[in-house]
């Protein structure tokens, strides 16, 4: 969560609560495509895709 936090620039609070209302979340802890064998890299970058799609449709 620390890579994300930096990439956003959001605190680790808001980085962890936008974490836990991504698909990305549902998505490893639905065991789809083996998301929760991802490299924290991996993760951290479909959330900043995830996060950037959110931002950009404000």
């Amino acid at each position: 969560m620390a890579i994300f936090a930096k990439e956003s620039g959001l605190s680790l609070e808001d980085a962890l609560a936008f974490f836990y209302d991504s698909d990305t979340y549902k998505l490893i802890s639905e065991g789809v495509a083996d998301m929760h064998c991802r490299s924290d890299e991996y993760l951290a970058d479909e959330l900043m895709l995830e996060y950037k799609e959110q931002v950009c449709s404000q």
